[in-house]
């Protein structure tokens, strides 16, 4: 099986935040929700060489916000928009 992609990780995020009572979530919250949405790998699970403690998928969930300056990412096609601390649904930036 390979590696789930970027794009699969947005849409999996998407998912998670349109189930979500605001229309947002904290990247914790959703790296601990996103593996309810996608099927991972043992590659996709492997650590990241670059970010200790951290799976390559999880790595995924913050390059949305890393690549939203990026043609293809789920920021600059507007189907998502960084917060602080992570990410919403458009129209849910200021959601309670």
């Amino acid at each position: 099986m390979s590696r789930v992609t970027e794009a699969e990780v947005a849409e999996a995020v998407e998912k998670v935040l349109a189930a979500s009572a605001n229309g947002r979530a904290t990247i914790r919250e959703l790296i601990e929700e996103v593996p309810n949405h996608l099927k991972l790998s043992a590659e996709d699970l492997a650590q990241s060489p670059t970010r200790t403690g951290e799976a390559l998928w999880e790595q995924q969930v913050r390059n949305i916000t890393s690549h939203k300056s990026s043609p293809g990412n789920a920021i600059y096609e507007g189907k998502l928009v960084a917060i602080r601390g992570g990410l919403a649904l458009p129209g849910h930036e200021d959601a309670a």
